[in-house]
């Protein structure tokens, strides 16, 4: 999502611009693009520009168990401040931040919230994912997924080692 913010810039220090946004991303970086959708509220601040929003998407996933896949809703609570890199009234390129991953504005003044969205949904993706709590994965033997019911395998004898576990499940 772009949003051209040079009036903003031009604005006093604590002027707000509220955006509803619906857009499509490419969250994975793997070519499939996701709509997300919410609002963003833009605050001028002593630096730049402080971009919060709410927004919610989905995306797929494949079950760390079963390995099917499926649609899981993220929400996504985004607060980043985007420095600008070049002065909007003189036109006069601005040194670069001194912080090294920080945002910014580029030369058009347009703030791209597109990346910030991406790392967020990356940090709220599950290491794990599960399409259901209860998910039973697979059998380990036939590779039968036993969400769909049991498979014909034999039963599993437990290894000796560990009979003494296997009395705990029993209590």
């Amino acid at each position: 999502m772009q949003i051209n913010v040079a009036q903003l810039l031009k604005a006093p220090i604590g002027t707000t611009r509220d955006h509803k946004m619906s857009e499509i991303i490419d969250i994975n970086g793997d070519g499939n693009s996701h709509p997300v959708q919410g609002k963003v509220s833009l605050l001028r601040t002593h630096r730049g520009i402080l971009a919060r929003g709410a927004l919610k998407t989905e995306i797929t996933l494949a079950c760390s168990r079963c390995l099917t896949s499926f649609s899981f809703p993220l929400l996504l609570n985004v607060e980043e401040e985007y420095i600008p890199s070049i002065d909007v009234m003189s036109g006069i390129p601005l040194p670069p931040p001194e912080e090294p991953d920080i945002f910014t504005i580029d030369e058009n003044h347009v703030l791209d919230l597109s990346e910030a969205i991406r790392q967020y949904a990356l940090l709220d993706t599950p290491m794990k994912p599960l399409c259901r709590k209860n998910c039973a994965g697979l059998c380990p033997d036939c590779g039968h997924n036993l969400n769909l019911g049991p498979c014909d395998c034999p039963e599993h004898k437990a290894d000796p080692r560990w009979s003494e576990l296997t009395k705990l499940l029993k209590k």
